[in-house]
Formats: C-alpha cells, structure tokens, sequence
C-alpha cells in the first residue's frame, strides 16, 4: 500500500509517519520549502525520512513569502512567551494563509501519480494554535474535493483517503504515542524562530506546546533550547 506523507519534519508529523509505517503503508513523503523562517526543518525532515526508509522524498520550493502575511514568511515578529489563553484568544499571525489547503493540493497531485490512495497529515485539534485548516471540518470538505477533482475518483477506480491520526490527541498523548513506536524526537523541531545553529527559542507558541506535552507526557524533550 502506498501512502503520502506531508513531513515537516517536526513532532506531528514525524509521529504520523511512524503510524503510517506500522500500518504497513510504503511512505512517499512530501516536505515543503515555502520561504519559512524555520529552514532547518527541511534538513530534519530530510533525516527522517531516510531514518525511516521512505520509498521517496519530494522538497517542493513554492516561495509563500511573495505573498506574506505570516510572521513564518515576512518580516513579523514572532509571538513569544504567552500563555494559554493568549494563544487561545483569536488565529496567530503564524498563521500562513491557506497552507494546509497548498500542500494538500500537491499531496494530492503527487498521490494520483503514484497511484496512492492515502495521504497523511499530522493536523491536531486538541493542543495546537487554532490555525482554521487543522480542523476536522476542513479535512473532511477537502476529502470530499479530492474525489472530485482526480481521474481515479472521476472514473470511480479508487477512493482517496487523507488520515488525521493525530486530530483528536492532545500533545502528550501524541508523545506518548510516539515513544511507543519508537519515535527518536531528537530528530524532529518544533520552533517558530529558531537561533543560531537551529537552536529553539523555548519561548514561541510552537515551543511552548511541545515543552507542555513532554512535561504532561513525563518524559524529557530530547532537543536543546536557548533559554
């Protein structure tokens, strides 16, 4: 069986790759270079789909930042040391403006090529940063979309599917989960606005809810940080 995976190359998605593996699936992972801050994800990703023996490994270069609008494609400081609340109380600005429907859309594109009937993607509704296109409802219409907009589904020879393992997990259930399959997320980053030489901030949004997942998960986050 063939599936796409949509790696970042952070804790999410290096977890759903792991639960596509044990499920027997063959990873095609699809990794995104769209002008982010937090290049260093492309590398990590790189590492951890060869860790994981992908079939094949895709960086797709689409430059977001010709459009802006996020503090992860322009120049807009990145949120730093809130609490819950805070991050709760409206969308961020590291929202990038209609990045899951992007990706999923090359996803798809990449899927009917291959002839795979499952996509991946480590969206989470529990303990995230309320971006719109991590929700269930968003999910389901683009499923719905795909089996429109593709020959297989056109022609009725295959159904695609897009796996959400993760929606409903909160962060340290995701990192328990992990752990159980082996995940080594030494490998993976998280940050928003890393430092020099990768290092994360510990303060961002992004950090701030991996940091509260391990302390939940009662295990110690692997990578360092600059604080």
């Amino acid at each position: 069986m063939k599936s796409v995976i949509l790696l970042s190359g952070g804790l999410d998605s290096t977890t759903t790759l792991a639960l596509a593996q044990k499920q027997g699936f063959d990873l095609y992972c699809l990794t995104f270079d769209y002008g982010q801050r937090h290049k260093v994800e492309l590398d990590r990703a790189r590492d951890i789909a060869k860790h994981f023996g992908a079939v094949d490994h895709q960086v797709v270069k689409i430059d977001l930042r010709q459009f802006g609008g996020s503090a992860l494609t322009a120049s807009i400081d990145v949120p730093i040391g809130r609490n819950q609340q805070e991050m709760a109380a409206e969308i961020p600005i590291t929202y990038v403006p209609a990045r899951n429907t992007i990706f999923l859309s090359f996803c798809l594109a990449y899927a009917e090529v291959k002839e795979a009937t499952d996509i991946f993607i480590g969206v989470n509704a529990v303990d995230y940063s309320g971006y719109p296109d991590c929700r269930p409802e968003f999910i389901k219409a683009f499923e719905n979309l795909a089996n429109l907009a593709t020959k297989a589904g056109v022609e009725g020879k295959s159904r695609l599917k897009i796996h959400t393992p993760l929606i409903e997990l909160s962060k340290a259930e995701i990192i328990k989960k992990g752990f159980e399959l082996g995940v080594d997320y030494a490998m993976t980053h998280s940050c928003y606005d890393p430092k020099e030489g990768g290092v994360s901030c510990g303060v961002c949004d992004s950090c701030q809810l991996r940091l509260k997942g391990f302390q939940e998960a009662g295990v110690k986050d692997p990578i360092k940080y600059s604080l």
